[in-house]
C-alpha cells in the first residue's frame, strides 16, 4: 500500500499523511457514485443504440399489424365502392321495377356507435387507423345487412309478381287465332234490341254454340248461374283486383269455389239471355270497374294480330247482346 507524505516546514521534514475512517468512507462513496453514473450512462447509450430482443419482436409485430390494418382498410374501401353500386342498382332499378320505394340512406347506414367509443379507440396503438377502420366496418356491416334484406324483399316481390302474372287475364277467352270472331268491342255501341246507343262493357266473340270457353288466367270461380240480361254466366276472381265475366253460355262446366288455371275450359258458347245470336260476351273488371278487355290479350297475340284485333273491335255496329 502506497503512503502519501507532506513537507513540514517547521520541522523541515517529510511526514506521512494519516487518513481516518471518514476519509476512506468518502473516497469509497465517490468511487461508487462514479461507477453508478458511468453504468447509467453506458446503459442508456446501449439501450438507445441496441434495442433488446423483446423490443425488436414488438417492433416487427407492430409493423406487421400496421400493414394488415392498411390492407384491411384498402379492402374495406373497395367493399364500400361495391356496396354503393349495389345500393344504387337496388334503388334505381330493382325496386323501381316492382314499384317499391327506395330505401332511405339513414336506414341503410343505420345508427352507429357513440363517438365516445371511437374517441377511446383513438388513444390506442395505431389509434387513428383503428378508429377509422372500425367506423367503416360498422357502417358497411349495417349497409350489407340492409341490402341483404332488400334483396330478400325483391325476391319476394318477384315471386309475387310471377303469381300475379299467372293470375292476370292475358289470353282471349275463345280460340280466335284467325281473328274472325270479334263481333263488337268495348265502348259505345248500338243496342241490337232497342237500337239506341249504349256503353258496351265487354267484347263479343262470335262462335258456334258449344265452342270451348277458356279461363283467361288462374282464378277462383265466384259465380255460376243465370244473370238477368247475361243468361248463363261464369265469373272468375283472379285476385289483385281482377275479375272476368263470361256470359250467354250454353253450359257452365265449373262450380262455385272451384280453382281453375289459365286455358282451362270453363264453359261452352251459347245464345242465352239477351242475345241475338251465338256468341261469348266477355268482360274484364279491375277494382270493381269494367276495363277494355283488348288490353289483356298480350299472351296469345303478336303485335300484328293485336293491331288487327283492335281494328275489328273498333267497329261501331250492332252488338249481339
Amino acid at each position: 500500500m502506497k503512503h502519501k507524505y507532506h513537507f513540514n516546514p517547521q520541522m523541515l521534514s517529510m511526514e506521512r499523511i494519516e487518513h481516518g475512517f471518514v476519509y476512506f468512507l468518502r473516497q469509497s462513496g465517490w468511487y461508487i457514485l462514479s461507477g453508478i453514473c458511468l453504468g447509467v450512462v453506458f446503459f442508456f447509450v446501449f439501450y438507445a443504440l441496441f434495442p433488446s430482443p423483446r423490443e425488436r419482436q414488438l417492433t416487427m409485430q407492430n409493423k406487421e399489424l400496421e400493414a394488415q390494418l392498411q390492407l384491411l382498410n384498402s379492402r374495406t374501401d373497395q367493399m364500400q365502392v361495391v356496396m354503393n353500386d349495389l345500393s344504387q342498382r337496388d334503388d334505381n332499378l330493382y325496386r323501381v321495377l316492382f314499384g317499391a320505394e327506395p330505401i332511405p340512406l339513414a336506414v341503410r347506414q343505420g345508427a352507429t356507435r357513440k363517438m365516445t367509443y371511437y374517441d377511446q379507440l383513438a388513444s390506442m396503438t395505431n389509434s387513428q387507423l383503428a378508429a377509422d377502420l372500425t367506423l367503416k366496418v360498422d357502417v358497411l356491416e349495417k349497409e350489407i345487412y340492409t341490402q341483404a334484406k332488400s334483396y330478400d324483399e325483391i325476391v319476394q316481390m318477384a315471386q309475387t309478381q310471377e303469381i300475379r302474372m299467372e293470375n292476370l287475364p292475358a289470353i282471349q277467352p275463345v280460340m280466335n287465332k284467325d281473328l274472325k270472331r270479334v263481333a263488337s268491342g268495348y265502348g259505345w255501341r248500338v243496342d241490337p234490341v232497342y237500337h239506341t246507343r249504349r256503353f258496351h262493357e265487354g267484347m263479343d266473340f262470335t262462335a258456334p254454340t258449344g265452342t270451348d270457353v277458356y279461363a283467361t288466367g288462374n282464378a277462383k270461380v265466384v259465380f255460376t248461374g243465370w244473370k238477368q240480361g247475361y243468361g248463363n254466366t261464369v265469373i272468375l276472381d283472379h285476385g289483385y283486383g281482377y275479375q272476368t265475366l263470361y256470359a250467354h253460355l250454353y253450359k257452365c262446366l265449373v262450380r262455385k269455389g272451384q280453382k281453375v288455371k289459365r286455358a282451362d275450359v270453363i264453359a261452352l258458347v251459347g245464345n242465352t239471355g239477351k242475345s241475338t245470336g251465338p256468341h261469348l260476351h266477355y268482360e274484364v273488371h279491375l277494382q270493381g270497374r269494367a276495363v277494355d278487355p283488348r288490353n289483356y290479350y298480350f299472351y296469345d297475340l303478336s303485335p300484328e294480330e293485336y293491331d288487327q284485333m283492335i281494328q275489328l273491335s273498333n267497329n261501331f255496329g250492332h252488338m249481339l247482346d
